[in-house]
């Protein structure tokens, strides 16, 4: 059995955790978001893959709910001694290791799939992570600020200014010279099933499903795609997808972003969709179902992919 999973960071990776439980013997492999990447101090940061690197290689910290285990931060205490700027990103000391070794990796030519896979060798998380692609793409918000209209790095305006400024739309910068790997097309093509993680639907699961081809290699793919809505009445589970979705027009609904996504029979990419119990969803040609979407622990989470599973026709759903 191969799963092929879409995931962005921290959601990501606690879906990917109820994956690798509920199917411990298939090859699951994560198509992750990078577009929330950054260079800072001439360090190339990639935070959704570490995220899921971390998570499921037992290193994250369990409370925060994001970043390494026993960190500490005296660089980052440093760097402000310095005026060191941005002071509204910080490195944990653990951390900077993991983008020390990136960054000395991809400026001697190596690729962002060859270094994560080395970063994996010391993690071991139990599955075959793959960025989105090779190519340097980051997501940029257009924002009104100090009264003027400007682009600034997703990571600003999530982190320094909390999303609090209304986006007035989503740009991925390098986007139209980037391309799905081999490694990742395969994925998807060899794929039993296809999941799209409950992940922000703009910047995580949308950036991936923008990089060009992507779209078209789900759809050509033999194996079923399932989605599991990110939206619980209406409001995200976690995270900023209601700051991101009125952007880009659409409902903050698992209707919405269901119809956003779209059946792969009209030129979008779902064969089914997953939406919270008790919950209604209208999705022209995707077979929906409800069922309890929270994420409580690995078991909940867990069963949640077996659903996936039986709305895909592929296994009955265990009650």
């Amino acid at each position: 059995m191969q799963i092929t999973v879409l995931a962005g960071g921290i959601g990501g990776a606690r879906f990917l955790r109820g994956v690798r439980r509920a199917y411990p013997d298939a090859q699951i492999t994560a198509v992750i978001n990078t577009g929330d990447d950054i260079t800072l101090h001439g360090l190339r940061i990639c935070p959704d893959l570490d995220s899921v690197m971390y998570t499921l290689g037992g290193g994250t910290d369990t409370e925060r709910g994001w970043g390494r285990a026993d960190e500490s931060w005296r660089v980052k205490e440093e760097l402000a001694r310095y005026g060191a700027e941005p002071s509204w990103f910080g490195l944990g000391d653990l951390d900077l290791a993991t983008h020390l070794v990136r960054t000395q990796m991809l400026d001697a030519g190596y690729s962002l799939t060859d270094v994560t896979g080395a970063l994996c060798d010391r993690w071991q998380p139990g599955i075959r992570m793959l960025p989105m692609t090779d190519a340097r793409c980051e997501t940029h918000v257009v924002v009104q600020l100090d009264g003027a209209r400007r682009a600034i790095h997703f990571q600003q305006w999530w982190i320094k200014h909390r999303a609090e400024l209304p986006a007035e739309s989503f740009v991925q910068i390098g986007l139209e010279d980037a391309k799905p790997t081999e490694a990742v097309l395969s994925a998807i093509a060899d794929a039993d099933i296809l999941l799209i993680a409950p992940s922000n639907p703009v910047v995580s699961i949308g950036t991936i499903l923008n990089v060009p081809t992507m779209r078209e290699a789900l759809r050509a793919s033999a194996a079923p795609v399932v989605g599991l809505s990110p939206i619980i009445g209406n409001a995200p589970v976690r995270g900023m997808a209601d700051s991101c979705l009125p952007a880009i027009g659409v409902e903050v609904s698992a209707e919405g972003v269901g119809r956003h996504y779209g059946a792969r029979s009209a030129d979008g990419v779902l064969d089914g969709w997953l939406i919270q119990s008790g919950e209604s969803a209208d999705i022209p040609g995707v077979s929906v179902l409800p069922t309890p979407l929270l994420m409580s622990d690995d078991e909940a989470t867990a069963q949640m992919v077996r659903d996936a599973f039986a709305v895909a026709g592929l296994t009955s759903a265990a009650r």
